[in-house]
C-alpha cells in the first residue's frame, strides 16, 4: 500500500483490487462454452465486464505505479548503491508520486460515476406547472434547450409524445436522447424549474414566474428490466384530437398499466396501433425502472443527506432569470449570468460543476 494514503483512499485501493478480481472472474465467464450457450447471459455479463474495464485499467496503472514507486524508494534509500542512482531514484520517485495521485483520482472518478457512464439512453419528460399558457411556452424553451444542447454533444433526440397548446407551447414533452455521456449530463435536470420574464402573452411589460417540471429516466434495455405480460393490463381506445380520418376510423391510442406499482402510460402520437404500443412499452420500462432505483436510493441514502441528482419533482432546482440574464442552480449555489447562452444549448459550463459537485459528494459517502 502506497504511503501518505488517507483512511479513505487505502478503502477505495482495496474495493478496486475487489472490482479487478471481479472483472477477471467475468472474463473466465465469458470464455466458458457453457456461458456461451445462453445468450441473454452472457449478454449480461459482457456489459458487466464492459462498464469495469475502464476502472480496472485505472486500477492497473496505479498499482503498476506503486510497484514502481516501491523499487525506487528502496534503491534511494539504500545507502550502499551508487549516489548517482540513488539521485536518479529520488528523481525518479518524485515523478511517479505524481503519476500515483494521479491515476488515484482518475480510478476513483471512475469508481464513484462508472454506473451514469454505463447508461446509453435516457427519456426526458418535461411538464407544464403553474403559469398557464407561459408554462407551456417555457417548457417548450426547456425542450428546444435540451435538443441543442443534444446536437452539439452528437446525441441522437427522439421525439416520443408532445401535448401542444395553441400558442404553440407544450403542457408536455416527452423524447428519449441516445449517445455516450448523455446520461452523466442530463441526469441532473430532473426537478423544478422556475422562470422569470416577460411572457410572449404580456402586453403591460409585467415581469412573471412560472415553472415547469423535468423528469430524467434512464431507459434501460430489456434484460436489464423483466416485466411480465401478466402484470400490464393494456387498453386499446381511438385516438383523439387532430389527425384526420383515421383518427375516427382506427383504434390506434393505447393505455398500459403496471397493475404492481400502479403506474400508467398513454401513447397516442402515431397513427400505428404497432408504433404507440412500442413507445408505450419503452416509457413504461423506463417509468417502472426508475421506480425500483429510486426505492433503492431512497433506502440506501436513509442515513444521508440528499445528494445532486436525486430527480424529486417537487424540488425546485433552478431559476431562469431573464431580465437579469442570470441562471441560479440552488442546489450548488452557482449563478451564471449567461442565460441567453445556456437557452441556445451551451450548458457545459452548469454540466461541469454539478458533476464536479456530485463526484466530490459521492466519494465523501463512500
Amino acid at each position: 500500500m502506497a504511503t501518505g494514503l488517507t483512511t479513505t483512499d487505502e478503502r477505495i485501493v482495496a474495493k478496486l483490487a475487489e472490482l479487478a478480481k471481479r472483472h477477471a472472474e467475468l472474463e473466465g465467464q465469458m470464455n466458458d462454452p457453457a456461458v456461451a450457450c445462453r445468450p441473454a447471459e452472457l449478454v449480461k455479463i459482457a456489459k458487466e465486464h464492459s462498464r469495469l474495464s475502464k476502472l480496472v485499467a485505472c486500477y492497473r496503472a496505479y498499482d503498476q505505479a506503486e510497484r514502481q514507486r516501491g523499487e525506487a524508494a528502496a534503491l534511494a534509500a539504500d545507502a550502499g548503491e551508487d549516489p548517482e542512482l540513488r539521485a536518479m531514484a529520488e528523481e525518479e520517485l518524485a515523478e511517479l508520486e505524481g503519476q500515483l495521485r494521479g491515476a488515484l483520482e482518475q480510478a476513483k472518478e471512475q469508481l464513484v460515476m462508472s454506473d451514469d457512464a454505463a447508461v446509453g439512453a435516457l427519456i426526458m419528460e418535461i411538464r407544464a406547472g403553474t403559469g398557464g399558457d407561459e408554462a407551456a411556452l417555457f417548457a417548450r424553451d426547456l425542450y428546444d434547450m435540451y435538443q441543442r444542447y443534444a446536437e452539439k454533444r452528437g446525441w441522437k433526440v427522439e421525439p416520443m409524445s408532445f401535448s401542444a397548446t395553441e400558442l404553440g407551447g407544450f403542457r408536455e414533452a416527452i423524447f428519449s436522447v441516445k449517445g455516450e455521456g448523455a446520461w452523466q449530463a442530463l441526469g441532473y435536470e430532473g426537478g423544478g424549474h422556475r422562470v422569470q420574464r416577460v411572457p410572449e402573452t404580456e402586453a403591460q411589460g409585467r415581469i412573471h414566474t412560472s415553472a415547469a417540471t423535468v423528469a430524467v429516466l434512464p431507459e434501460p434495455e430489456e434484460l436489464e428490466i423483466d416485466i411480465k405480460p401478466d402484470e400490464v393490463v393494456e387498453h386499446v381506445a381511438r385516438a383523439s384530437g387532430p389527425g384526420g380520418q383515421n383518427v375516427n376510423k382506427v383504434s390506434s391510442a393505447i393505455r398500459l398499466e403496471h397493475v404492481p406499482t400502479g403506474i400508467t402510460v398513454s401513447m397516442q402520437d402515431e397513427k400505428s396501433q404497432h408504433k404507440n404500443r412500442a413507445k408505450a412499452w419503452r416509457i413504461l420500462r423506463s417509468r417502472v425502472f426508475d421506480y425500483h432505483e429510486q426505492k433503492k436510493r431512497a433506502k440506501r441514502d436513509a442515513t444521508r443527506k440528499d445528494m445532486i441528482g436525486s430527480g424529486d419533482r417537487s424540488q425546485r432546482i433552478r431559476t431562469y432569470n431573464f431580465p437579469q440574464n442570470r441562471l441560479t442552480d440552488h442546489r450548488i449555489n452557482v449563478s451564471l449570468y449567461t442565460l441567453d447562452k445556456a437557452m441556445m444549448g451551451e450548458l457545459e459550463e452548469l454540466v461541469k460543476a454539478l458533476m464536479e459537485y456530485d463526484k466530490q459528494q459521492r466519494l465523501e459517502s463512500l
